[in-house]
């Protein structure tokens, strides 16, 4: 589980450890944030290891999965929810900042299925989640860098569902809407945030919980592969939001 630190990928790892999983916690910088990850998944009698690596990084992406393996005995699910934002007009866009965003969400994906292809192809079962986000599929204002990761990243999703499907092992995407995390979370708050959530037809932002629901479903669903999965409470669904605030 990558991301798995805080927020929904912490969430997700608690999630899958409460099903019988043995779970490793993968974190970049926040160790502290990690171990307590890992202590909250023993205290609820689950297996659980905390790994450093920079997916975006090949070769860490690769060292992540053999010391997964290798302290777990084995891999049989992937969820890709490392990532990161950068927020900007496209006027004032800083390129290295565009590809930075890239090589973190969507590079970090993509190092990461190169690296647990092998051995989910050998063993013929596997199921790859990627997390990508409602906005891949809609505009806002000043997500460009971030909405284009998370649109590779569904495209990688159907590429790779295609190419592994005859080893059975399964690539789907999850996209969620506005969910209450360290990232997202002080945009959700105040009058704007209220207005906001009035938009979305179950009238509330998600939390991490409930994306880690549907997660652990789509990791789990044997005829599922390919599919891009919204869990943003209906806002992709409608033709137009209104006016927010002003």
């Amino acid at each position: 589980m990558t991301g798995a630190s805080r927020g929904i990928g912490r969430a997700t790892a608690v999630r899958f450890a409460a099903q019988g999983a043995s779970v490793a916690v993968n974190y970049r910088s926040r160790n502290d944030e990690a171990a307590e990850a890992v202590k909250q998944i023993e205290d609820l009698g689950g297996a659980a290891v905390a790994i450093q690596a920079d997916v975006s990084d090949p070769d860490q992406a690769a060292a992540l999965v053999e010391q997964t393996r290798r302290e777990l005995g084995g891999l049989h699910y992937l969820i890709n929810n490392a990532g990161t934002s950068r927020d900007s007009l496209i006027f004032d866009l800083d390129v290295d900042e565009l590809w930075q965003v890239m090589r973190v969400n969507l590079g970090g994906v993509v190092n990461m299925t190169q690296a647990a292809m092998s051995h989910l192809m050998s063993q013929r079962d596997g199921s790859i989640v990627n997390v990508s986000s409602m906005m891949a599929q809609r505009g806002w204002t000043g997500e460009s860098a971030y909405a284009a990761s998370k649109g590779a990243i569904n495209a990688f999703t159907l590429a790779s569902a295609v190419e592994l499907a005859r080893f059975k092992v399964r690539v789907n995407a999850v996209l969620p809407g506005f969910t209450r995390t360290e990232l997202v979370g002080p945009r959700l708050d105040g009058e704007k945030g209220r207005a906001l959530a009035r938009q979305i037809p179950l009238r509330g932002f998600g939390d991490v919980e409930q994306i880690a629901q549907v997660i652990s479903y789509v990791a789990q669903s044997p005829y599922m592969t390919g599919s891009l999965v919204p869990a943003d409470g209906g806002f992709g669904a409608q033709l137009g939001i209104g006016r927010i605030g002003g």
